[in-house]
């Protein structure tokens, strides 16, 4: 049973229950153990909640919330209280939150089972789920290649079959891009459409919280249960969350743009692009229109995002000092040894390199250099997609430029790594919404996943197009 709706028909049936499904689910992360999916697995939590909602159900089956029946993985980026949360990272080992995530909470609250923390890249940099403390996650269709980042576990615990739902975090395509690498769907919403209360930040301005699954419904209804404005969170938005889930038929004939640049890289891989000009022809024969635009900004994308998220992850991560909470270092004998030894252990590679880069490029003599010219170019590429979507409902986008590559073989070059982000990182630019599905088979037999990105808000719209598509070309 691959949705939400299958799995309550069958409940309302009497061929299955809450605890059999988290049994299942269980057995499943137990087969898939070599994947390293899990960080953490809430085995008998799982089972008393799921003792619990078969009890209520028993007694009155109306009195369940919209997510009876989902059992659903979480980042390690995620607060949940009372639970660890480490970010992948050894400096927050042993950690635990004091509170949940406004996100987690609202899930909770509608009768869903969290059976437990899933693998990401450390304080989610990486394209590949290799930068974490607890090892690498592997793909589950081919283990010997990445499953993409830094929501990689999210992503592998669906494709696995571990859980219905995950819960993931995109700052620059973290959702979207190991959602193409593992075959399944995967969305960013609109910036500020799920408060980031209890989301351990990395880049504030860019992170959102995601969806992944393989039922655009089931994504349509996490979203709406997850939307709304949070006091916690000012830049959560108070425009009014839509009935998404209730709302998936297409209206009218689509006006689509592609950016011929894009789809004629250098970096992107033949086969991607020829099954990209396919569904490109495919979108014509149904009557959608779909036209290249020129957008002049797209190498100009990943040097500005970096400059910008390595200077915010600077600040944001301040505060892992080895004072307050997490790793402490045993060799430290003074104050500045506490921090210097502290972050120097406790941080990874990556991380550390972020950190550093971050920091230079807001010191004084290079600020404006390097940060302030890269908030320009920010603004020169969101008012361009603004203006295309004067005229277009949605722009269309591989969701990667590659297929899944071996596990390692980027690790001595972070350049190489941080271009795989290349058609994904403009949607967390802008704060735009943005989808990746499945579409096709590489030669190699890995899947790739198209991407499609939509107005500010417009996610109604977006899961619309998306579910036809599902339904009749993809």
């Amino acid at each position: 049973m691959t949705s939400l709706h299958s799995i309550q028909t069958s409940i309302s049936k009497g061929e299955t229950n809450c605890t059999q499904l988290v049994d299942h689910y269980l057995s499943k992360i137990e087969a898939t153990k070599d994947l390293n999916i899990y960080v953490e697995v809430y085995a008998e939590e799982a089972r008393q909640q799921a003792i619990l909602l078969d009890e209520k159900y028993a007694e009155d089956p109306k009195s369940l919330g919209k997510l009876y029946g989902a059992v659903i993985s979480i980042k390690d980026v995620l607060c949940y209280k009372d639970h660890g949360v480490t970010a992948g990272s050894k400096i927050l080992k042993g950690f635990e939150s004091l509170f949940s995530a406004t996100a987690v909470q609202r899930i909770l609250e509608e009768d869903a089972i969290i059976i437990g923390r899933v693998n990401c890249d450390e304080f989610a940099m990486g394209s590949a789920n290799e930068n974490s403390a607890y090892g690498p996650v592997s793909n589950a269709i081919d283990p010997t290649k990445v499953p993409g980042g830094s929501s990689g576990g999210s992503a592998v615990s669906v494709q696995a079959d571990t859980c219905l739902v995950a819960l993931g975090s995109d700052t620059g395509g973290s959702v979207r891009q190991p959602a193409a690498f593992c075959g399944v769907i995967g969305m960013k919403p609109t910036y500020g459409r799920i408060s980031r209360f209890g989301l351990l930040a990395y880049a504030s301005s860019f992170d959102q919280i995601g969806i992944l699954a393989k039922d655009i419904k089931d994504v349509a209804l996490l979203l709406e249960i997850m939307s709304g404005y949070d006091e916690n969170d000012s830049t959560t938005a108070q425009q009014e969350v839509q009935s998404y889930a209730q709302n998936l038929n297409l209206e009218g004939k689509k006006r689509i743009a592609y950016f011929e640049s894009a789809l004629q890289h250098e970096s992107i891989d033949p086969e991607i692009r020829q099954a990209t000009f396919d569904l490109i022809e495919k979108l014509k024969s149904e009557g959608h229109t779909v036209e290249p635009v020129e957008f002049e900004y797209l190498d100009f994308i990943i040097p500005a995002y970096y400059v910008l998220t390595t200077a915010e992850a600077s600040s944001n991560l301040s505060r892992f000092d080895g004072v307050r909470f997490g790793h402490r270092s045993e060799d430290a004998k003074d104050l500045l040894e506490v921090y210097k030894k502290s972050r120097s252990e406790g941080f990874g590679t990556e991380v550390k390199r972020r950190i550093m880069l971050g920091t230079f490029v807001l010191s004084s003599g290079y600020y404006d250099a390097y940060y302030t010219k890269a908030q320009k170019i920010r603004k020169l590429i969101a008012n361009k997609t603004f203006e295309i979507f004067q005229n277009y409902d949605f722009i269309l986008m591989p969701a990667s430029p590659t297929p899944p590559w071996n596990i390692g073989d980027k690790m001595d070059d972070p350049v190489e790594a941080y271009l795989a982000d290349i058609f994904t990182v403009q949607a967390n630019m802008v704060g735009i919404p943005a989808i990746a599905l499945p579409f096709a088979l590489h030669a190699n037999g890995l899947p790739i996943g198209i991407q499609f990105m939509a107005n500010k808000f417009e996610e109604q719209k977006l899961l619309a197009f998306s579910h036809h598509l599902m339904k009749k070309i993809l």
